[in-house]
């Protein structure tokens, strides 16, 4: 028997905005998860007989894969890739008519993926699991899992510690102890989003401020823990390179921005103290998004913020960015917003059959929505 294991998180603002696992997409209410975290530390592990982890065993087949939760969308050349619960990975070269399920090594639940290239990608989601296709998503292999993870990340600041990195020690002290907690509870905590600027180089994100760089496309990975301006620990749901920079956003309106001379990620502050679920942006602006249909635009880099009259009040989850100046969003409701002008103005297409969705991508002339009902293609118009 699989015993497929969930898990749940309580959010970093103890306002019930997040939670772990698929608790913590914004299509679930506040008080479901809360609901639902209270019954996950209520429970205590259980050993069953033909017990089989999630991490050993290989995403079942089937012929509603597509039809079924997914949460993130790529375009990997000339190909759509979506992921979702159960591993369950679909392609589709056909502009999302129709979609072939991939070869997955694990089932743990998926929710975001990255290609910086037509064939390399990569799939972050739950027990810390982080895939890797270099056939354009047909066949998948395990880089990283929370078994690994956390025990990597506290091996790390040990060794910067005993070097005397970071300068203060009591402060490193703290860190390898947040460290040690984290590594103590093994595969509990995800990751939540991927981005990778090329082949070789990318960055990982999640919760508790968990982070990682690779530079050598996945084959080594280098924790960032102890790099980021956020002493919460809030929860990071969003990385991404806008232009020449890359950005990072997270609960409690956290937003940070990569400063490559310091090596850290540094606090860009913004209007708005409510989770956000993503950033994205055509180079010239930045457009970050997420609850209650809030979204900001910078055309500076971040120093300055306008507010962006989204039309909705749900939650924005996901978005992309198309051609030379067109970005999409989509909102829990299944909204789709379109931007030809950076951001600056958005039209809103409502769905006939309101679902909810929590990423897009677009491909030629087809937009493309994934979600609690698969995904779905439609003009864009």
């Amino acid at each position: 028997m699989v015993r497929d294991r969930r898990y749940a998180g309580v959010s970093a603002t103890g306002q019930g905005e997040t939670g772990l696992g698929l608790l913590g997409h914004p299509m679930y209410t506040p008080f479901l998860r809360r609901a639902l975290v209270a019954l996950a530390f209520a429970l205590p592990a259980i050993a069953v007989a033909g017990f089989a982890d999630v991490l050993d065993t290989s995403a079942g087949v089937s012929a509603l894969a597509s039809k079924t939760l997914l949460n993130g969308l790529a375009v990997a050349g000339k190909r759509m890739v979506a992921v979702g619960q159960r591993g369950h990975i679909v392609t589709s070269d056909d502009n999302g008519a129709s979609w072939q399920q991939a070869k997955v090594p694990v089932s743990s639940d998926l929710v975001a993926v990255s290609f910086p290239t037509p064939q390399q990608g990569w799939t972050v989601g739950h027990d810390g699991v982080v895939l890797h296709t270099a056939d354009g998503g047909a066949t998948w292999s395990l880089q990283l899992d929370g078994r690994r993870a956390g025990a990597l990340m506290l091996e790390q600041l040990r060794a910067r510690a005993g070097k005397g990195e970071p300068g203060d020690q009591d402060e490193a002290g703290k860190l390898v102890d947040e460290a040690g907690r984290i590594a103590s509870q093994g595969v509990e905590n995800p990751f939540l989003d991927v981005w990778f600027a090329d082949a070789r180089h990318g960055y990982i994100v999640g919760a508790f401020n968990l982070i990682f760089e690779t530079t050598d496309g996945g084959q080594t990975w280098t924790s960032w823990f102890d790099r980021t301006e956020n002493p919460q620990r809030l929860h990071l749901y969003a990385v991404r390179g806008i232009g020449a920079d890359v950005y990072i956003t997270g609960e409690q309106g956290l937003v940070l921005k990569l400063d490559r001379d310091a090596g850290r990620f540094r606090v860009v502050d913004t209007p708005y103290k409510g989770t956000y679920f993503g950033v994205v942006g055509d180079g010239a602006s930045v457009v970050v998004y997420g609850l209650r249909g809030n979204a900001y635009r910078s055309i500076d880099a971040g120093a300055h913020w306008s507010a962006i009259d989204t039309g909705v009040q749900e939650g924005l989850t996901g978005g992309t960015r198309f051609g030379a100046h067109g970005l999409a969003l989509v909102s829990q409701a299944g909204t789709v917003l379109v931007s030809r002008d950076g951001g600056e103005h958005f039209v809103t297409h409502r769905p006939a059959k309101p679902a909810p969705a929590s990423a897009v991508a677009v491909a030629g002339d087809v937009i493309v929505t994934a979600g609690a009902l698969g995904v779905n293609a439609r003009p864009l118009h």
